[in-house]
């Protein structure tokens, strides 16, 4: 199964994406993930929420294929402790997902349509992140999850 991290936004800043390979280098052994940044253009930019949301909207429409399964993150989903994390993406597999896609929505989060379209919705906490430091803290809670699954010590209760 491939996993892949769609953020709407824009690129990270250096120590960022430092994080982010250290996790996906020590994630490789049990399974590939691949961090997709989506960048509304400049021309597309408005001060008019509704309309930003609906462009985000599609720039995801036309990523999204048939074989993704998409998790929405959101403040408001379902709070999963580490070992649930981990179950869910054995469920995954289990089921042969090919892609399972974990979507950071933009600043003023997703369209109806959008959550609508996801077959789970995700909170890492009730607490609000920038988006940069959700893309590193997702990387690090997947190779978490691939740890669990494969009795590595990294995770312990």
């Amino acid at each position: 199964m491939n996993i892949e991290i769609w953020s709407i936004g824009k690129e990270n800043e250096s120590f960022i994406d430092e994080g982010i390979r250290y996790y996906f280098q020590k994630t490789k052994p049990y399974n590939q993930v691949e961090l997709v940044i989506i960048q509304p253009s400049k021309k597309m930019a408005t001060t008019d929420i509704e309309r930003t949301k609906q462009q985000e909207e599609e720039l995801i429409l036309k990523k999204l294929q048939p074989n993704h399964y998409l998790v929405l993150l959101d403040e408001r989903g379902k709070q999963l402790n580490s070992v649930q994390w981990s179950q869910q993406f054995q469920q995954q597999m289990n089921q042969g997902t090919k892609t399972l896609v974990l979507l950071i929505g933009g600043a003023f989060g997703v369209t109806d349509n959008i959550r609508k379209q996801a077959k789970q919705c995700w909170s890492l906490s009730s607490l609000v992140f920038p988006h940069q430091l959700v893309r590193l803290m997702l990387a690090e809670q997947v190779y978490r999850a691939f740890s669990i699954l494969n009795n590595s010590p990294y995770h312990h209760s």
